[in-house]
């Protein structure tokens, strides 16, 4: 079970590449031609659905997908990152808990479009209203709301810290003839995602002031929001160039990352305690 759970998560972070390959073109040629369609990961999903077997390759990307949700899962759940078991662990497992619950509903709508079965509306955040949507219907919602922002918030400033640092090494292991080009490569995606997941963290606290689950948004909101800054133009191109580079990151981790699969007896253990 081991080769087979491993080689599921390297494809998952592959096809997490493609994603943010894909967005960040679409940013990119945005800049240069200018119009065009929104950066979303819908669009992402539809620019290889329009390739030769599109549909095959997103249904590819659509299974590493989820590869990638129960890879997140077993390092939440399961602890197989190992992380110590003080706050900083916590933590570190309840980012990943968050993050297969967003690339999960990745996965949703590259399976739809996979199948035909058309996606929503097209905009880059209708996965994150509808998210803050559900959550200000539950007993104290905007708090709630509110929370999730300030995590995520936290969690963008944490990516920035991991790639400004280099501590993505420590589960990353480049090879030493590229590792400068590599390195410079993670450091830079890292960093240029955590500050637009920083970004939309935000959104989702002006969402709970607001009580408007309309407010929140993704990192496809947090690049419409960059561009209107001064200078907004060049700091959009930035951006979207990052978020190529963290889709090169994600092919790196697909290659180098140490990936501790879990055990048969450990996911079945997990099961039997959430049956009970």
């Amino acid at each position: 079970m081991s080769n087979r759970f491993e080689a599921l998560a390297r494809w998952g972070y592959a096809a997490r590449g493609v994603v943010y390959l894909l967005l960040g073109a679409l940013a990119l040629s945005s800049v240069f031609w200018g119009g065009g369609q929104k950066p979303s990961s819908e669009g992402a999903f539809t620019t290889l659905l329009g390739q030769p077997f599109g549909r095959i390759l997103l249904a590819a990307v659509a299974i590493g997908l989820v590869g990638h949700v129960l890879w997140r899962l077993a390092v939440a759940l399961l602890n197989a990152d190992r992380h110590d078991g003080d706050a900083k662990g916590y933590l570190a497992r309840a980012g990943n808990l968050a993050g297969g619950v967003i690339n999960a509903f990745l996965a949703f709508l590259a399976g739809r479009l996979a199948l035909g079965a058309g996606g929503g509306s097209g905009g880059g955040s209708q996965g994150e209203d509808s998210i803050a949507a559900w959550l200000m219907q539950q007993p104290f919602g905007p708090w709630l709301v509110g929370l999730v922002g300030v995590v995520i918030i936290i969690a963008g400033i944490v990516q920035v810290w991991r790639g400004i640092s280099g501590q993505y090494r420590k589960r990353v292991r480049l090879p030493a003839q590229h590792e400068a080009l590599l390195s410079a490569v993670c450091s830079f995606g890292l960093a240029a995602r955590g500050v637009l997941i920083a970004v939309a963290g935000g959104f989702f606290v002006y969402a709970a002031f607001a009580v408007d689950a309309e407010q929140a948004g993704g990192v496809t909101d947090a690049l419409d929001w960059v561009h209107q800054l001064p200078f907004g133009i060049w700091l959009y191109g930035l951006a979207a160039l990052g978020l190529v580079a963290f889709g090169a990151y994600s092919f790196i981790e697909a290659r180098y990352r140490e990936v501790n699969a879990p055990r048969t007896e450990d996911v079945k253990r997990a099961a039997g305690r959430a049956v009970s």
